[in-house]
């Protein structure tokens, strides 16, 4: 049986401090070396995943940005991307002026993924902005509307701020045909992430292609946040980390160690060494 092993990163294969922990890079790459299939489904966009995952062996096209792109690390290119209409981008662009709150839009720049945005207003904004910005080399262009950045090669919305902030957008998105969202609490600030992206990018759908793509008879998916919920509906075990929220221990077969305990590493050097 051809198994695939797949996780989340922020909050799941990742210690609270950001990191994967030379513990968990030496299993898992021992593991793969051995045959294990394993990759990773994010809502990072290549340019803090790739850096961020380095050390692993990753040996299946990965899936970034919540599902928009299926990415081959190996190969260091696109498998696959989703997009949104220039008219349903419209209506997402409207929705978070309506509510004051400032989003970071994503498109295709001559098959450069680059990042635009009108201002920055908010402290957790202006950091989320400049990490990426400065320790990944994230391509950021200011604009002075985001209309007039959106085109058809547009893949992804992302805002960080308060719940209440955001909520209402979020329900204006649930309206808009084409589009999907995940909206969940930030692992690492407590804020609250939105993620507007093509109805036909998930978690799930990244997953499904990838079974489908690879002949995989089997998935066994790692989580710990709301969006991984999606990805969790497709897999065949489900297994969610100790630090996990609680609607993810809900909806998971196995609950695990931490993020911090090596928790998947752990997991899968018990399940394989049968």
């Amino acid at each position: 049986m051809k198994r695939l092993f797949i996780t989340d990163l922020d909050g799941t294969l990742l210690s609270s401090d950001g990191s994967i922990s030379v513990k968990t890079a030496d299993i898992i790459n021992k593991l793969t070396q051995s045959g294990m299939y394993f990759t990773f489904a994010t809502a990072r966009s290549v340019y803090s995943a790739k850096p961020l995952t380095a050390a692993l062996g990753i040996n299946v096209p990965c899936i970034l940005m919540n599902g928009v792109s299926i990415y081959d690390l190996k190969a260091d290119g696109y498998i696959a991307n989703q997009y949104i209409s220039t008219e349903a981008s419209e209506k997402v662009i409207e929705a978070f002026k309506r509510e004051k709150a400032e989003v970071f839009l994503y498109r295709f720049n001559e098959g450069v993924l680059t990042c635009y945005y009108t201002r920055v207003t908010t402290r957790v904004m202006q950091s989320f902005a400049e990490v990426r910005k400065n320790r990944y080399n994230k391509p950021y262009i200011q604009c002075a509307d985001l209309m007039d950045a959106a085109n058809e090669r547009t893949v992804y919305y992302t805002a960080l701020a308060e719940y209440e902030r955001l909520l209402p957008v979020k329900l204006a998105v649930d309206g808009i045909d084409g589009v999907d969202c995940a909206f969940y609490e930030d692992t690492y600030t407590g804020k609250w992430f939105l993620e507007v992206f093509s109805a036909a990018a998930s978690k799930s759908n990244g997953l499904r292609y990838l079974r489908e793509s690879y002949g995989f008879d089997e998935v066994v998916a790692f989580g710990d946040n709301l969006n991984d919920l999606p990805m969790f509906a497709q897999a065949d075990i489900r297994i969610a980390v100790g630090n996990a929220r609680e609607e993810v221990k809900a909806a998971a077969d196995y609950v695990i160690g931490t993020n911090d305990e090596d928790g998947v590493a752990r997991w899968l050097v018990d399940e394989l060494s049968r």
